[in-house]
């Protein structure tokens, strides 16, 4: 088998589809793929080429590659005429997963001006903490979030697009048909000079501590997505033993949005990427997993994911044998350290297909690396290599030196991904940054000798038990080898003389039953006696996660512990 390497010298040499240059981006030398697109309405207009196939599926709409060009062209040309959207101006966009949102997304880029995905499970007042700390010009809103913020609109004197309207619409806002009007498929875009280091998004972050920031991406960032997860997947192919000209041939690619748009996963990941490779995107209102099993077989889908949660949920569900999940090529996750029983679960319910998973931010516009095919079988604990267009380093997260191979320490990120810093918070970029344009992940990881990481854990979430530090991730992933255990948590509880005790909150499968010092006693096999659990809470309903599939800790200590 080729070394890491040895894979990238080929897939990255002359005339290689991953051929990289090097730029200057903002002062720093940068390494850019050769052939990627630039800007998003370049991936917008390559799409085109994929005509009448199937580019969104919800429920029992369907919208071509095609009709969705025709309707971002209109869109765009409808801010532009009716709201006078001008480059730079931001366009926020609040709704749950509809086929709208991309055409919203995209049109809002062919204007020119900056997308806001606002996170769709945000109450009011966190709705217009967003609109109006972007500056937003023009809010796009399904009938939920229209009426959730309608007493604020007048207020906040902002035009509003309502999408599926299902009552009488908030005072000036317009319903999306009616802004779109009858669309002539050969609609063009408006002409928009866009340079790769304009801004194209501002995402905020999950806000799980403090108020959310707002990650100011420019077109290249979003626009190498697509490119470093095809390499990603296509590097861990061939170093397997793949040949790339046959892993490069066209495919049927159908993608089960098992996340929402308006996380980093789900539009830069799964809809920018699937826009440029021609792959459809089946749209699900809200995560379940026996819906996305009926999904599975209904569209044919060859790939799902999402965070290690959704994964095991569909694969261990009890209906997992009552659908066809034949079509399913493989299973990428991220957004979390995934449990290694997950592996076996994988090589059990789906044998012969690739696993696949990727670690990423908001603030790295999504994939910085990704773990894959053979390289996941041989270090599933692993979520991969840096993707070739990145760098990565660990660093003492107190002095900021860079630590030997194999030391824990804080993840520090650089690459063509990296956002440009945080939307009018110039304090907190220059704290997420250091020099030579490392973003500061907050993660604390390790490396191995072939570059390898390994997350161990946020740094805010290591417990430190009479001084020794336990990594969260490590409980959690021996408490998911438990076949009783369905989903989990593990937090620090305060203790007089420790400092801290590990809390564990778990929530059974269906009809198994478990006691804490039984729990305790699988446990003891498996890890030092110091990272068991002191306190063990087990729960009848499901934990507290964010859109994107992350527990919030936060939320259950508020719960747990007042």
């Amino acid at each position: 088998m080729k070394t890491i390497a040895e894979t990238r010298a080929a897939l990255t040499a002359p005339g290689q589809p991953f051929e990289m240059d090097e730029i200057d981006i903002r002062g720093v030398a940068t390494r850019v793929w050769k052939n990627a697109p630039t800007t998003l309405p370049q991936i917008l207009e390559l799409s085109r080429a994929h005509g009448d196939a199937d580019f969104l599926v919800y429920e029992d709409d369907r919208l071509t590659f095609a009709e969705h060009h025709a309707r971002a062209a209109a869109f765009a040309r409808r801010l532009i005429d009716r709201h006078g959207v001008a480059k730079g101006d931001r366009v926020a966009i609040a709704m749950r997963n509809y086929p709208e949102w991309s055409v919203a997304f995209f049109g809002t880029a062919l204007a020119g001006a900056v997308a806001v995905p606002l996170n769709a499970w945000w109450t009011a007042a966190e709705l217009e903490y967003g609109l109006t700390d972007s500056g937003a010009k023009v809010l796009v809103a399904d009938a939920q979030r229209a009426a959730r913020l309608a007493e604020a609109l007048p207020r906040l004197g902002l035009p509003a697009v309502v999408a599926r309207p299902d009552g009488p619409l908030p005072p000036g806002a317009v319903s999306y048909q009616d802004f779109l009007g009858d669309v002539d498929p050969a609609t063009e875009p408006p002409a928009v000079e866009l340079d790769p280091e304009d801004d194209a998004t501002i995402f905020y972050t999950s806000g799980t501590t403090g108020r959310p920031k707002g990650a100011l991406g420019t077109h290249r960032n979003i626009t190498t997505n697509p490119i470093s997860l095809a390499y990603g997947t296509l590097s861990a192919a061939v170093r397997g033993g793949g040949e790339l000209a046959t892993l490069m041939a066209p495919q049927r690619r159908v993608t089960l949005l098992s996340v929402p748009f308006f996380h980093a996963t789900g539009c830069h990941s799964v809809l920018v990427s699937s826009a440029l490779q021609g792959g459809t995107v089946v749209l699900m209102y809200k995560w379940d997993a026996e819906q996305a099993l009926r999904l599975i077989e209904r569209e044919g889908v060859t790939g799902f994911g999402g965070v290690p949660t959704m994964a095991w949920q569909v694969l261990t569900s009890p209906k997992f044998g009552d659908y066809d999940t034949s079509s399913l090529t493989g299973v990428s996750f991220g957004g979390a350290p995934a449990p290694p029983a997950l592996l076996g679960t994988i090589t059990e319910r789906l044998p012969a297909r690739a696993p696949g998973n990727g670690y990423g931010l908001t603030e790295t516009s999504s994939v910085t690396t990704y773990n894959g095919g053979a390289n996941y079988l041989e270090r599933p604990d692993s979520v991969g290599p840096p993707v070739a267009v990145c760098d990565v380093k660990v660093v003492d997260p107190a002095g900021g030196g860079e630590l030997p191979t194999g030391e824990v320490g804080e993840l520090l990120i650089k690459g063509p991904n990296v956002i440009k810093g945080y939307w009018n918070r110039p304090a907190d970029t220059e704290r997420a940054f250091t020099a030579g344009g490392w973003f500061r992940s907050g993660d604390l990881a390790r490396l191995d000798a072939d570059g390898f990481v390994y997350i161990v854990d946020r740094a805010k979430d290591m417990l430190i038990r009479g001084g020794e530090n336990i990594y969260c991730a490590e409980v959690e992933a021996a408490l998911y080898e438990h076949p009783a255990v369905a989903d989990c948590g593990v937090i620090g509880v305060p203790h007089d003389v420790l400092g801290e005790e590990v809390g564990a909150v778990v929530l059974l499968r269906p009809g198994a039953e478990l006691t804490a010092d039984a729990l305790r006693a699988f446990l003891a096999e498996r890890i030092a006696a110091f990272k068991v659990p002191a306190h063990v809470w087990f729960r009848d309903r499901e934990l507290p996660r964010n859109p994107g599939g992350k527990l919030l800790k936060t939320r259950l200590r508020e719960e747990l512990l007042g």
